[in-house]
């Protein structure tokens, strides 16, 4: 089994931006079958973000819906395409489920989450 994580403080989780983005575009990886690429509007910006959500969603089901991201991630490339952040998601224990944390209704694109 594995190491828990280890317990952080309330001033890291502060560090965390947290905002939510409104996916204006998906599209399939050029070069990988587990990611999707997305443009993703988060309030007087656009970030392209990749995530290994292939699979458990169609592009085209994506857009125009609203997700959370990490939006101080470092940027990082990811099989050749550049990622400017991260969404979230909660996976099942066996990784057959995929489901994106969105909110339960709209809000303003940008919007913090804490």
């Amino acid at each position: 089994m594995a190491e828990p994580p280890p317990v952080i403080q309330f001033d890291d989780f502060l560090k965390l931006n947290l905002r939510v983005g409104t996916v204006v575009q998906a599209e399939l990886h050029p070069q990988a079958d587990k990611l999707l690429v997305l443009q993703v509007d988060l309030g007087g910006e656009q970030r392209q973000l990749v995530a290994g959500i292939r699979g458990h969603y169609e592009p085209a089901a994506l857009v125009g819906k609203q997700i959370i991201v990490v939006a101080n991630l470092a940027p990082r490339m990811m099989r050749g395409v550049e990622s400017q952040g991260m969404l979230l998601a909660a996976t099942s224990p066996d990784q057959s489920q995929v489901i994106l944390l969105t909110t339960e209704r709209p809000i303003a694109t940008g919007a913090r989450v804490s």
